[in-house]
C-alpha cells in the first residue's frame, strides 16, 4: 500500500470518527474494574431489556416469547397500527443510539426490533400491573420470583431503555389525551412503589430511565448546588464510637436515607432494611453516578460514612440493635462485606458538606478525651443500676473511713501534747 493510500485510509477514519459520550448519553457499561468485583450485581437475571445484553445469555432467552406475547398484547390495546410503531421507532434510532456510552453493532433494522419488542413488553407489564390484571391470564409471570427479579433486572444500569422512548411510544398510543388513563410515568410510578422511599410524586419528574429514577427516590426532592471537592478521610467505626459515648438512634419513618445527623452525642440514622437485592441497587446507582453524576454522587457519599461505621460483624451487631439496620440476610457477616465492598474501584470527586460536617464533629468528639474518661468510668464502675448503687456506697465508706482516720490521728497527737490545728470531727 502506498504512502497515497494510508493517508486517504486515515483520512477516511478521522472523518468517520466520532465521540462515543455525547451529553446525551445516560446508559452506561458500568467500567470493567467495577464490574468485575460482582459481575452478578450488574447483569440482568431473567429478562435483558435494550441492546447491551440482547442474545447476551442462554438464561435470558424463555423470556423473549413473553415479551413478544406482550407486545402483542399491547398492541391489541391500543388504536395504532404495527407501521405507526415501526415508523415512529425509526425516527428515533439516531437519538436511540446516542444515549448508548457504546457503539451499536446492530443493524437499523435489527434495532428497531429490539426497541420495539422490549417496550412493548415493558409499557404492557407496566399497564397490567397498575390495574391488576397479572391474575386474570399470566400464572408464569405471577410467580413472586420470578415478577421480583424482572422488578429488580429492569433497574439495573446496563439493562435499559431511554425514558423518552418508552414515554413517546406510549402516548404515541393513545388516540387522544384523557384524564382517565394515567400517564406513563403515573404507571412507572406505580410499578416501582415498594422502592419510592421518599414518597416522591410523578408530577414534574424528569429521569433519564429507570436507574435514575430509583436513585431519584433516594435523594430529596432538591439535592442542592454542585459541591467542591472535599472527601471524609476518617471517621471511627459504631464500635470505636460506642466505646466514647456515642448513641445510635433509627430514624425509622425517614423518608430520606441520606438524612443524618449528629447532636448531643446521638447519630441519627435512617433504617436501612438490608435485603438481597440492596447491595445490587446500591452497586448500580453509584456506577450510575461514577458515569453520568461524578460530582453529585449523593448515594456514594452515604455508602463512605457506612463503610467507615462498619468494619466488622460487631458494628452490624450495634445497629442492628439499635434498628439502623434490619438484617434479613441472617448471618451479619454478608452486611459487613457489602458495605466493606460498595466502594472498591470507585473514584470520589466530592463530598456532601452536611456528611462532612458530621463526621469533623464525630471526629472531634472521639477524640475529646473528656469524652473517654466519662465513658470508661461509666463502662467499668456504672454499667447497671445495681453496680451504680454498689460503688457509689462504696465511695461513700471510702470517705467516711478517710475521715475517720484523719480525727484519729488528730486524737493521737493531742495526746502527746502537741498543739496541732484545731479541727473540729
Amino acid at each position: 500500500m502506498s504512502h497515497d493510500d494510508i493517508a486517504i485510509d486515515i483520512r477516511s477514519m478521522l472523518e468517520r470518527a466520532e465521540p462515543h459520550v455525547t451529553d446525551e448519553c445516560c446508559i452506561y457499561r458500568v467500567p470493567f474494574g467495577i464490574r468485575r468485583l460482582n459481575e452478578d450485581a450488574y447483569t440482568p437475571k431473567v429478562v435483558s431489556i435494550g441492546p447491551f445484553h440482547h442474545n447476551s445469555h442462554p438464561r435470558l432467552q424463555s423470556m423473549e416469547n413473553y415479551k413478544l406475547h406482550y407486545c402483542k398484547t399491547f398492541l391489541a390495546r391500543t388504536q395504532r397500527s404495527l407501521d405507526d410503531w415501526i415508523c415512529y421507532i425509526e425516527e428515533i434510532e439516531l437519538p436511540f443510539r446516542r444515549c448508548y456510552s457504546d457503539p451499536l453493532e446492530f443493524s437499523k433494522e435489527d434495532l428497531v426490533k429490539i426497541i420495539f419488542v422490549d417496550s412493548g413488553f415493558i409499557i404492557e407489564l407496566f399497564w397490567k400491573c397498575y390495574y391488576d390484571e397479572l391474575a386474570k391470564d399470566d400464572m408464569f409471570i405471577r410467580n413472586p420470583w420470578l415478577f421480583t427479579n424482572i422488578k429488580l433486572d429492569l433497574l439495573l444500569l446496563e439493562n435499559q431503555l431511554p425514558f423518552f422512548v418508552l414515554d413517546s411510544l406510549f402516548n404515541s398510543c393513545i388516540s387522544s389525551p384523557s384524564s382517565i388513563i394515567p400517564s406513563f410515568i403515573e404507571l412507572t410510578f406505580e410499578y416501582f412503589a415498594d422502592f419510592n422511599r421518599s414518597n416522591l410524586l410523578y408530577d414534574n419528574v424528569r429521569i433519564r430511565h429507570f436507574t435514575d429514577l430509583i436513585r431519584t427516590f433516594h435523594l430529596r426532592s432538591e439535592p442542592g448546588p454542585p459541591r467542591h471537592l472535599e472527601l471524609v478521610k476518617h471517621l471511627p467505626s459504631a464500635t470505636d464510637l460506642l466505646e466514647v459515648g456515642v448513641r445510635f438512634r433509627a430514624k425509622v419513618k425517614s423518608t430520606c436515607l441520606l438524612d443524618l445527623n449528629f447532636s448531643k452525642g446521638v447519630l441519627e440514622i435512617p433504617q436501612l432494611i438490608v435485603e438481597y437485592w440492596t447491595e445490587p441497587l446500591f452497586r448500580n446507582m453509584i456506577a450510575l453516578e461514577q458515569c453520568h453524576y461524578p460530582f453529585e454522587s449523593y448515594i456514594t457519599d452515604y455508602a463512605n460514612v457506612m463503610d467507615f461505621l462498619v468494619n466488622t460483624s460487631t458494628d452490624v451487631d450495634i445497629l442492628i440493635k439499635t434498628e439502623v439496620l434490619v438484617n434479613r440476610l441472617g448471618d451479619t457477616i454478608p452486611v459487613a462485606n457489602m458495605f466493606n465492598g460498595l466502594l472498591n474501584n470507585i473514584t470520589q470527586t466530592s463530598g456532601n458538606p452536611s456528611y462532612l460536617a458530621i463526621c469533623r464533629e464525630l471526629n472531634a468528639f472521639y477524640r475529646n478525651p473528656y469524652q473517654h474518661l466519662k465513658w470508661t468510668l461509666r463502662r467499668d464502675y456504672f454499667r447497671t443500676p445495681w453496680q451504680t448503687a454498689v460503688n457509689i456506697g462504696g465511695i461513700f465508706l471510702l470517705i467516711l473511713t478517710l475521715v475517720q482516720s484523719v480525727c484519729s490521728v488528730l486524737q493521737v497527737i493531742q495526746q502527746f501534747g502537741v498543739n496541732p490545728i484545731i479541727l473540729k470531727c
